[in-house]
């Protein structure tokens, strides 16, 4: 028995462990929808179900995010309480009041641009608003105790992810560099040995699910640069310095899709390479994982990781000498395969200038914001895009008052 038991805590200990952030995430927000339930029954009789309710659906995984979305539930919050109330009004309680309620949130969304998270709350709030008992004095409860369960969630949710944001994009970034090394060793090793098509298509496949990692790095990185914008013990340069890494994390990923997708077209060329030309692919594929690899352990604060310059260095050296080896052996290989074989020293250039951060494309090129904030459009736009079109209506002698 007790051998038994200790072999089940030691799996259990093991699988809270390997889940540490899902586990921690579920337990503050089980305990924030109860202290919610609590508060919102003292402060509104029967309200802590709705606090509940709002709380559990605006823990997120960090303090920036819950503040972002706990804004977008108050605001959906008093749409989706107006449009409940509205539709009552006009239809009084039944299924074509449900159905008119939906309809009118999602058209006064749409129409003020409310960003996916708050459209996402509108009908919900709606639903509950419009529950059973519904008068305007109900209505006004419920809306409270939204409020109070959001609140609520805002201050539980810093204590969600074991890890601030900036430690969430280093392992993101980490992560992604992982697979990008893993997959250009088994590059490597399959060029060296004489790769088939089938082999070719799974590296363009596993090369295209490592790009859909990027926007999780790039939503991950712009969080940690906001959050160090107005939280006090967040370090601003830190941050900014892990966005710019994640966005060299994206143009690596990206060159390392396009280098799997010209092996995959020389696959396809009954030409094939000539077996000195795969050698020194496979070398230069081989550089460009040790450089990611070494790369990867400096953003870890790993004291064996050489300079990021000595690192990118290295890899434009091994990437020219690959070039100059093939074009002297330029009369025996099909034009076709020279073409795209040479391409491959452009895909590692930009990788090494990812590397050390030395390329303008990564510092000087504002990359597109998440579109997922509270708003779409900010209020100022909407006035002047509103004023535009009262303007257009009005006759011509009073547009100058527009």
């Amino acid at each position: 028995m007790r051998k038994w038991w200790a072999r089940t805590r030691k799996s259990l200990v093991t699988l809270v462990a390997s889940r540490r952030p899902w586990v921690q995430k579920t337990l503050v927000t089980a305990v924030a929808a109860g202290v919610a339930w609590e508060v919102g029954d003292l402060v509104v009789t029967n309200g802590g179900l709705v606090a509940a309710i709002a709380a559990a659906l605006s823990v997120r995984i960090s303090l920036h995010k819950s503040v972002r979305e706990g804004f977008g539930q108050i605001f959906g919050t008093a749409i989706g309480a107006g449009a409940a109330l509205l539709s009552t009004t006009l239809l009084g309680f039944g299924f074509f009041t449900i159905v008119g309620t939906i309809v009118l949130c999602a058209i006064i969304s749409r129409a003020i641009h409310l960003g996916e998270v708050a459209s996402f709350n509108v009908p919900i709030t709606a639903l509950i608003v419009i529950g059973p008992g519904l008068s305007e004095s109900n209505a006004v409860r419920r809306m409270s105790c939204t409020l109070i369960g959001v609140g609520i969630a805002i201050v539980f949710s810093y204590f969600a992810h074991p890890k601030s944001p900036a430690g969430r994009t280093v392992d993101q970034i980490g992560r992604v560099g992982k697979r990008s090394v893993e997959l250009l060793d088994q590059m490597s090793l399959g060029v060296a040995q004489g790769y088939t098509q089938q082999e070719a298509g799974d590296w363009l496949a596993k090369a295209r699910l490592l790009v859909e990692e990027i926007p999780g790095v790039r939503a991950q990185a712009q969080e940690a640069r906001s959050y160090a914008k107005w939280f006090p013990t967040a370090e601003v340069d830190e941050a900014e310095d892990l966005y710019s890494r994640g966005v060299a994390a994206e143009h690596t990923v990206v060159q390392i899709r396009s280098i799997a997708r010209t092996l995959f077209d020389s696959s396809l060329d009954n030409a094939g390479m000539s077996e000195s030309t795969s050698k020194q692919i496979s070398k230069a594929l081989a550089s460009a994982s040790a450089a990611i690899k070494d790369r990867m352990k400096s953003l870890t604060g790993d004291d064996s990781a050489r300079e990021k310059e000595d690192i990118a260095e290295e890899l434009r050296a091994a990437g020219t000498i690959f070039v100059d080896e093939v074009i002297d052996q330029v009369d025996e290989t099909d034009p076709d395969q020279l073409a795209r074989t040479i391409s491959l020293k452009a895909n590692i250039d930009i990788i090494a200038d990812s590397l050390d951060l030395s390329s303008p494309a990564i510092r000087h090129v504002a990359s597109p914001i998440s579109a997922d904030g509270i708003l779409a459009l900010s209020p100022a736009a909407q006035g002047r895009r509103f004023r535009s079109k009262i303007k257009n209506l009005m006759p011509t002698s009073l547009k100058k008052y527009f």
